[in-house]
């Protein structure tokens, strides 16, 4: 039998990576947020709970099965589990989830806001980002309500008087859209405070989502 430590070490190492990476690029604060991705059909990898994000280390990244049950890993996997699996439950496009608490966007979710496209790099996410309804934290109603909000169209949403919630093909796909997300909420946030925002229209957000999933090398 493999050494459980060793089980999918390049993705749990990810997961540290991307961790620290949420406190270097303003995405969260302390322990809050967290992320994870989806090793096969029935596992998933999410970060642990409560831990800084400095003393994480790959052997400590919780693998757990599609009930919940930690299959490998010490530490208690995040209290965010249930919203991360309902995700994967109902989008099986989605290859990894990245929860933050960012301050421009959740400045939105705090105020019921969509953050509409005032700006072209919000086709990274959709038209918008939509709001969820209110669900407490740590609980399955909060993931059936993320899951309500991103349907089949969305790539991120703000959870109402909460954070951000992306997921799309990739950890790494899935931490660019949380980046784009801020930043397009910093930008909303800034015109509105001198004027009247313009929107783009629908179709120009789909013609920009095609020519960013055909954009690089």
């Amino acid at each position: 039998m493999a050494d459980t430590q060793l089980i999918h070490e390049d993705v749990r190492t990810a997961i540290c990576e991307y961790g620290r990476r949420l406190l270097e690029d303003d995405l969260t604060t302390g322990t809050g947020g967290n992320l994870s991705v989806r090793l096969d059909a029935d596992r998933i990898a999410i970060s642990p709970s409560g831990i800084p994000y400095e003393d994480v280390e790959p052997a400590d990244v919780p693998v757990v099965d599609v009930d919940g049950t930690v299959v490998a890993g010490e530490l208690e996997p995040s209290t965010e589990l249930p919203m991360h699996l309902a995700v994967y439950e109902e989008r099986p496009d989605v290859g990894g989830v990245v929860h933050t608490h960012s301050p421009y966007a959740t400045t939105f979710a705090s105020l019921g806001e969509p953050i509409p496209a005032s700006h072209y790099l919000l086709s990274f996410t959709g038209s918008e980002v939509p709001v969820t309804e209110y669900r407490t934290h740590a609980t399955e109603a909060i993931g059936e309500a993320a899951v309500d909000a991103l349907g089949a169209e969305y790539n991120a949403t703000l959870l109402r008087n909460h954070g951000v919630l992306t997921a799309d093909e990739s950890l790494e796909d899935a931490y660019t859209v949380a980046l784009m997300v801020e930043y397009c909420a910093r930008i909303h946030h800034q015109a509105r405070a001198i004027g009247e925002p313009e929107i783009l229209p629908d179709e120009e957000i789909d013609r920009l989502s095609r020519k960013i999933d055909d954009y690089g090398q």
